[in-house]
């Protein structure tokens, strides 16, 4: 009887020990086929040249044929590093926390006209469009003197750019964006012409400049009634010439249309963007700085903080010597103490620190030329040494198209900072908004905007030594950004109490946020049982 318990009992261990080994192998041999999956190598060779003409693949989008370059897959590039805890724990979660954007709450873009809304009738003359500033000004503006031209019945002539401001830029309307995509994607809207007819060229025209954040009055009636006098109305500036609030919501939705359907940028502008975009996912999921410590914005806003009193004093000479910049004298410490300021790379890097972001995090600065160069940028850099730009990303051979041209520049800029997968603002600037704007309207990506007011306060208690970088700092800091990451919310209007231009110029830019004119609840199907 012993005896055969013993034989039973060393079968039992055999098949025991036999189920180990098998489950053993079958654990070793997935995770080898996972890891090393030899058909499914991602090849990352393709995503990061820029291709020909002939390479560029083409896709049907709405009614018209238009190109985009398809980006490289996200899940086929480098996931990034795991985050730690304050602590120093690794945390899955928290990265995934970093990263994740806030609830869209089931917005999605409407832009479609309503049913009552008419093909442009004969137009009663021709609207000549001079616009000013940066390149995100420029579209701003190019945008609403497309709902302008629909307001006052015009035909658009190619508005003119800015190559008069401060960045010297010989661009043309074509070098920038994509012309005839631009007046095909707005026939149904406004006639649009690349120039005025001959016998017009040099005729008498109207030239004004057009009453900023005006209504539909002041175009239908002041505006239009030139029509009587003149063929051509010319436009001497293009900026905040249009209401951003109580407008018909088809002049609403023309604005989008315009914004983010037809002014796309140059062939060869989306191209190098989205390349430069398949190099930064190669890092992983990557930050878009817009670091705004050029030298022009310091001598405008006469922000000196971190700077030496000789870069202080050479910033104060050129706001001093620019014509068109009214103010003169600046207190920079009451300028700072009011978050009027943009945050310094020494300060970005607290912040981002503060927020949870690793050391390990991309960075990709959109940017031009930061003043100070690498010694300005080493207290980041020490923070975040995956610091990239576009003219780290491509060679000087791939740039030497843009070179020189601060729009097409600022517009390689703007494509890694709509496809990034956080963006930050140091400073809230033309670019800021718009790509905040581009960012909501594309399903509300993630968008940390910094309450620069309550962080100095904050980073002047680091200097006194009342507060020290850690827990405590990263608490307030993740505190005070909590409803500051860009989620669903209806546009700002003007602030209480005050009245005329300053009302208006107080009131939430609509190009910063779409909403509620062009995103709208996702309609349900209503489930029904039977």
């Amino acid at each position: 009887m012993q005896k055969k318990r013993w034989i039973a009992l060393t079968a039992l261990r055999k098949v025991l020990t036999c189920a180990i080994c098998s489950i053993a192998l079958v654990a070793l041999f997935s995770v080898h086929v996972h890891v090393f999956p030899s058909s499914k190598v991602p090849n990352f060779s393709d995503p990061f040249k820029l291709p020909t003409q002939h390479d560029i693949k083409y896709q049907k989008l709405s009614a018209e044929q238009s190109w985009t370059l398809e980006l490289a897959p996200p899940h086929l590039l480098k996931a990034p590093l795991p985050s730690r805890k304050l602590d120093g724990s690794s945390g899955t979660v928290e990265t995934d926390k970093l990263w994740k954007p806030p609830p869209n709450r089931d917005f999605v873009p409407c832009v479609e006209p309503s049913p009552n809304y008419t093909s442009p009738t004969e137009s009663r003359g021709y609207l000549l469009v001079h616009t000013n500033g940066g390149l995100n000004q420029m579209r701003a503006g190019i945008c609403d003197m497309v709902a302008v031209a629909r307001i006052i019945n015009a035909t658009l002539v190619i508005p003119e750019l800015d190559k008069r401001s401060f960045w010297k830029d010989s661009s043309n309307f074509s070098d920038v964006f994509d012309e005839d995509h631009f007046i095909n994607a707005l026939a149904n809207d406004v006639k649009i012409i690349t120039k005025l007819p001959k016998e017009l060229a040099t005729g008498t025209r109207a030239v004004k400049h057009f009453r900023s954040w005006s209504g539909m009055d002041y175009y239908q009636e002041e505006i239009a009634s030139l029509w009587e006098e003149y063929e051509v109305i010319r436009a001497a500036k293009s900026d905040s010439r249009l209401a951003n609030n109580n407008l018909p919501l088809d002049i609403q939705k023309l604005r989008c249309r315009a914004c983010y359907e037809a002014l796309r940028f140059a062939p060869q502008i989306e191209a190098m963007g989205k390349l430069l975009v398949n190099r930064m996912r190669s890092f992983g999921s990557y930050i878009a700085l817009h670091l705004r410590f050029e030298k022009d914005m310091l001598a405008f806003s006469g922000c000196t903080q971190d700077l030496s009193s000789a870069e202080a004093d050479e910033l104060r000479i050129i706001r001093e010597n620019t014509r068109y910049w009214r103010d003169k004298e600046i207190n920079p410490t009451e300028q700072r103490s009011r978050g009027f300021c943009p945050l310094t790379p020494k300060e970005v890097g607290i912040f981002l620190s503060a927020l949870g972001y690793p050391s390990s995090t991309p960075i990709y600065i959109a940017a031009g030329k930061i003043y100070g160069g690498d010694s300005h940028m080493a207290d980041l850099r020490s923070h975040y040494p995956i610091l990239k730009s576009k003219e780290t990303l491509a060679s000087v051979e791939e740039l030497e198209p843009f070179t020189n041209h601060a729009s097409q520049m600022a517009a390689l800029d703007y494509i890694v900072s709509v496809e990034s997968g956080v963006f930050i603002p140091s400073y809230t600037g033309n670019m800021a908004r718009a790509v905040e704007g581009h960012r909501r309207f594309l399903g509300h990506k993630k968008t940390i905007s910094p309450d620069r007011k309550a962080l100095v306060g904050l980073f002047d208690k680091l200097e006194q030594g009342t507060l020290e970088e850690g827990k405590n700092l990263s608490d307030r800091v993740i505190e005070i950004h909590r409803k500051r990451q860009g989620s669903p919310r209806k546009r700002k209007g003007p602030v209480a109490g005050l009245k005329g231009k300053e009302k208006l110029r107080s009131e939430e830019p609509f190009y910063e946020n779409p909403l509620p004119d062009c995103l709208c609840r996702k309609e349900f199907p209503v489930q029904t049982t039977l």
